[in-house]
């Protein structure tokens, strides 16, 4: 059996090309990681409070932000207005308080913030660039604790401002609103840890979402049951103990520990300085823990 072998006048002719479209070598400067990871922190944290989304992206968190600001605004109307010589709330209680509404915010965003990379699968594309896991982790973890901690500082700075108007003793509204901003900021750190961790779990926002408000209201719900059972059996030896189960009851024990902050529930008392060692340590433990969780978890996507 033969073989034909076309002849030259019989092969297809040739159609090929080349056209100059116009296209260029890049010569500008080369940003590299430092410039992507700010990029990225950047879009994060606008991104918690809708900025640069859509109009409707916007309602929830700047809904949120006025809701925990509305307080704050009314105590400084009522203090100076009444001349009072103390605010009517401590500045370490105000996040305490309003955790429902930090919670709402962080089950929210925290989705929004990683959860969408996942579920279109554009991680990849991100360390395709000059960025690797480490910038995309401490970006996203640094935006999502930057916005809790706006959202929980500005009241305490529209409160130090009040006071300030009310004229009440500068070195101690200071002081105090100074233990405040310590206190929200170890907050921001660890609830933004947590609510990560919970939302890139799954790249649906809906899980997501359900997963943060599980973690949160479900720990405190069952640690504040468990407190006032034990307060009624008359042992209090484990109260303080069974602060170390919940976030909010963490930080609860430790500004009452080293900040002077009133306890969450005084009838029950607060943590003493040996134990409040320990629910640092816990703190600092949960929040090194959520890092590691975010780094191993993008080392298994970014693949």
């Amino acid at each position: 059996m033969s073989t034909r072998i076309p002849q030259p006048s019989q092969a297809a002719p040739d159609t090929t090309r080349i056209h100059n479209i116009g296209y260029r070598s890049y010569e500008g400067p080369r940003l590299g990681r430092a410039y992507a990871r700010r990029s990225l922190f950047s879009q994060s944290l606008r991104g918690a409070y809708g900025l640069g989304r859509s109009a409707k992206s916007k309602v929830l968190p700047m809904l949120l932000a006025g809701v925990m600001c509305a307080p704050a605004l009314i105590i400084v109307a009522v203090a100076v207005a009444t001349k009072q010589t103390k605010l009517s709330i401590e500045y370490t209680q105000y996040a305490i308080f309003l955790q429902v509404v930090i919670g709402i915010f962080l089950a929210s965003q925290a989705p929004q913030s990683v959860s969408r990379d996942l579920r279109f699968r554009t991680v990849p594309l991100y360390f395709s660039r000059p960025i690797e896991r480490t910038d995309y982790v401490l970006a996203k973890y640094g935006a999502m604790a930057s916005a809790l901690f706006i959202l929980t500082a500005v009241p305490l700075l529209i409160m130090w401002i009040g006071s300030m108007l009310a004229k009440m003793d500068f070195a101690e509204q200071a002081k105090m609103f100074g233990q405040g901003i310590v206190s929200v900021a170890l907050l921001s750190l660890l609830f933004g840890g947590i609510g990560l961790v919970m939302a890139a779990l799954t790249p649906r926002r809906g899980f997501g979402v359900a997963a943060v408000i599980g973690v949160l209201t479900i720990s405190y719900g069952a640690v504040s049951t468990l407190m006032g059972i034990a307060y009624a059996t008359e042992n209090p030896g484990a109260i303080e103990w069974l602060g170390l189960f919940s976030p909010i009851t963490l930080v609860d024990g430790v500004q009452t520990a080293f900040l002077g902050a009133p306890p969450m529930f005084p009838e029950l008392g607060g943590p003493s300085a040996g134990v409040g060692v320990v629910y640092l340590l816990v703190v600092l433990a949960l929040i090194a823990g959520s890092y590691g969780i975010l780094m191993r978890r993008y080392r298994k996507v970014g693949l």
